[in-house]
């Protein structure tokens, strides 16, 4: 089996429904994780949209959600998830918070990455950290990785 990350929201490289943006309720959508392979011992799950500020001329990676120690039989996450499977660490998104943040472009239609990685290890206790300390800690250890792209472009 091949790892596959999935919403029933919306269908890879399709347009996320407002709800789950800054233009809606704000929430996480739920999200579904399949063929975990053999030898996991945690998963780790990073949002973020490479085209910001401007798809047209992205200068940074807006990270919009971290999540590691996911135990491995993790069969995803619901919408507007607040409560995590046992173990699960948070880290801090480029909004400051641990939270998910949801898509909020200022300017086109921007790529929301959602990349799950299955690790051969828990990772130690990283306070909350940021995207490059989680990919840091996560070096060596991942035995495979999932994307699923979603697209935003404000309505107002």
């Amino acid at each position: 089996m091949t790892l596959v990350v999935s919403s029933p929201a919306f269908a890879d490289g399709q347009s996320i429904p407002v709800r789950y943006t800054c233009e809606g309720e704000d929430i996480s959508p739920p999200l579904q994780f399949t063929g975990i392979p053999e030898g996991t011992a945690s998963l780790a799950l990073i949002v973020d949209d490479p085209d910001a500020p401007d798809p047209a001329a992205p200068k940074m990676t807006w990270v919009h959600w971290l999540l590691y120690n996911l135990p491995p039989d993790t069969s995803g996450l619901p919408e507007a998830v607040t409560a995590f499977p046992p173990g699960t660490e948070l880290g801090t998104n480029d909004f400051g918070r641990t939270r998910y943040g949801g898509p909020c472009p200022p300017i086109g239609e921007h790529r929301y990455r959602f990349k799950l990685y299955a690790l051969d290890t828990m990772l130690p206790d990283l306070g909350r950290p940021d995207k490059e300390a989680l990919l840091r800690a996560m070096d060596g250890h991942i035995l495979e990785q999932a994307l699923l792209i979603g697209l935003y472009q404000k309505r107002k």
